[in-house]
């Protein structure tokens, strides 16, 4: 099985990089935030960052470190639909990287300027007119955020993007508004490693 991790800042790209490669070149999604999203709605708790983040580390010490990455292979195997590989995003915690690295995969580290990555998730959300857990958050919010999210607070369980990042194999900056420029730059990126 071909597997690739996919991390990074919030508004960097993460899930176009994801999207690319399900659409370009076959592979399953697995979307972490969308694990969260239904259990936190069987669990009728708000969807926010807050309660992801608190999910997230239960299942890391109910399941292991690598759990997003084990339910994803899980999807994957019962799967029915042949896909070319996996591709698992967003991964928040190194022990999800030790998982990918340890089934032969890579890990794509994606980021962008704050400010950018700020305006974008900001236009995101006017454009789509939907109600979001980022939608009215200052701009020093959404940087607080990011460096709680960083930073380790708490037991081995919660999220710690910067061990992640260390640990990332391939790095790429989305600073441009071209979307479809930075799908081909992407691509370009990990070409090797989909063949």
């Amino acid at each position: 099985m071909k597997i690739i991790g996919i991390s990074g800042t919030n508004g960097s790209g993460k899930d176009t990089v994801s999207k690319m490669l399900a659409e370009k070149h076959g592979y399953l999604f697995a979307d972490a935030s969308a694990m969260f999203v239904a259990e936190l709605n069987q669990r009728c708790l708000p969807i926010d960052r807050a309660n992801k983040s608190k999910l997230s580390a239960e299942w890391r010490r109910e399941f292991g470190m690598g759990a997003i990455v084990d339910k994803a292979v899980e999807m994957f195997n019962q799967s029915s639909k042949a896909y070319a590989g996996l591709v698992v995003g967003s991964l928040r915690h190194p022990g999800e990287v030790d998982s990918v690295h340890n089934l032969g995969g890579k890990v794509v580290w994606v980021d962008a300027d704050p400010r950018v990555r700020y305006d974008r998730i900001q236009k995101n959300l006017h454009e789509r007119q939907t109600t979001h857990a980022e939608e009215g958050k200052s701009f020093e919010e959404f940087l607080a955020e990011q460096q709680r999210e960083m930073t380790p607070v708490g037991d081995s369980a919660t999220i710690n993007m910067s061990a992640v990042k260390e640990k990332a194999d391939i790095f790429l900056e989305n600073n441009r508004a071209d979307v479809e420029a930075f799908k081909k730059e992407a691509e370009e990126a990990l070409e090797k490693y989909l063949t």
